[in-house]
C-alpha cells in the first residue's frame, strides 16, 4: 500500500484515514477499484475521434455531488465494480490500446492517484504510447498533481462552481472555486497550450468542462468569465447542457429538472460576446441518460 494511503490526504479533503482498514470520504480502501473499461464514444471530438477514448471509470470519488449522474459507483463503498492490482490496470491501458484507443481516460482518478502513477510507469516501459488523459472533477491538490508532471499529457477537467454557496450546497465543500483554479494553473503550467495531431485529435493540453445546472446561469457566466479572462483562448472549454436528473431531490427541488432551453443558449451568447472561439457546444437534446454508460466490468477480467 502506498504511504500516502495510510494517512491518506490524496485530495483537499485531507481526511487522514487509514485505507487500509477504513473508507476514505471518497468511499474508497486502499485497493484500485474499477467499473468499466472500455472505448467510449461519449466524450468531446477531439477525445473520442473515429475509434474511441480508452476509459477507465474507477470507484468512488473526492468530490460527492449531491446530482452525481455515476452514484452507483462514485458514492457506494460496497457498489458496482472490482478491485484491481497496479499490475492489472497497467495491462488494462495497454490492452485499450491495442483496441486502437486514442488515448488513456482516467475517469475520476484523484483518490487513487498514488497506485494510477506507478501504473501508467509500469505501462509505459511496456509499450504504452498514446496519451494519457487525467478526467477529473478539479477539486484536487496542486501538491499531488505535481507529482504527475511528465506522465499526464492531456488534463479533462470540470470547473463546476463560482460561488462558494453552490460547492457547499451541492458539493459539500466550502473551497472548491479556489481549489479548482489553483489546480488548473499546474494543470496549464503543465501541459502548455493545447496540441492537436493531423486527425484533430488532442495529444496534449487542457480542457475545462463546465456542466451548465439548472437555474444557475448567473454562476455559468461567472465561470467562463474568470476563465477567458486568465486563459484567453489557450484552453479549450466545454460548455455543456447534458444534466439530466437521476432521482428526486427533495433538499433542492430546482435539480429535479433539466436546464432549460433558453438558459443555455444564454450562457452560449455570452461566451461568444465575452470573445470565447475554443470551445465545445452541445445540441439542446443532449441531457438523457444515453450519456452514461454500463457499469457492467466491460475490460476488467483479463483478456484470453
Amino acid at each position: 500500500m502506498p504511504k500516502s494511503y495510510e494517512n491518506c490526504q490524496c485530495c483537499p479533503r485531507k481526511c487522514q484515514v487509514n485505507r487500509q482498514n477504513q473508507y476514505g470520504v471518497c468511499h474508497s480502501g486502499e485497493h484500485l477499484k474499477i467499473a468499466r473499461a472500455a472505448l467510449h464514444f461519449e466524450e468531446e471530438p477531439s477525445i473520442s475521434g473515429q475509434h474511441g477514448s480508452g476509459a477507465i471509470f474507477f470507484c468512488g470519488c473526492n468530490l460527492n455531488c449531491v446530482y452525481c449522474q455515476n452514484k452507483e459507483i462514485s458514492q457506494a463503498q460496497n457498489g458496482k465494480g472490482k478491485e484491481i492490482s497496479v499490475e492489472r490496470l497497467a495491462q488494462i491501458m495497454l490492452e485499450l490500446q491495442e483496441k486502437k484507443a486514442h488515448n488513456i481516460n482516467l475517469v475520476t482518478p484523484t483518490h487513487f492517484m498514488p497506485s494510477i502513477k506507478e501504473a501508467i510507469k509500469l505501462a509505459k516501459k511496456q509499450g504504452l504510447h498514446i496519451p494519457i488523459i487525467y478526467n477529473t472533477s478539479g477539486y484536487e491538490e496542486v501538491e499531488m498533481l505535481k507529482e504527475l508532471e511528465g506522465l499526464i499529457d492531456i488534463y479533462l477537467t470540470d470547473f463546476k462552481y463560482y460561488e462558494e454557496k453552490w460547492s457547499k450546497a451541492l458539493s459539500h465543500c466550502s473551497n472548491y472555486q479556489e481549489i479548482a483554479r489553483n489546480a488548473l494553473e499546474e494543470m496549464y503550467r503543465q501541459t502548455g497550450e493545447n496540441q492537436f495531431d493531423e486527425d484533430g485529435m488532442m495529444i496534449k493540453g487542457v480542457l475545462v468542462r463546465h456542466l451548465c445546472l439548472p437555474t444557475l446561469k448567473e454562476d455559468s457566466k461567472k465561470i467562463l468569465a474568470y476563465l477567458y479572462h486568465r486563459y484567453q483562448d489557450h484552453i479549450y472549454l466545454s460548455i455543456m447542457n447534458q444534466y439530466t436528473p437521476m432521482e428526486e431531490n427533495k433538499e433542492y427541488p430546482f435539480l429535479n429538472q433539466t436546464l432549460k432551453e433558453e438558459d443555455y443558449e444564454e450562457i452560449i451568447d455570452y461566451a461568444l460576446d465575452i470573445g470565447i472561439k475554443k470551445a465545445y457546444m452541445q445540441e439542446s437534446d443532449a441531457s438523457g441518460k444515453c450519456h452514461i454508460p454500463e457499469f457492467n466490468l466491460e475490460g476488467i477480467e483479463k483478456e484470453l
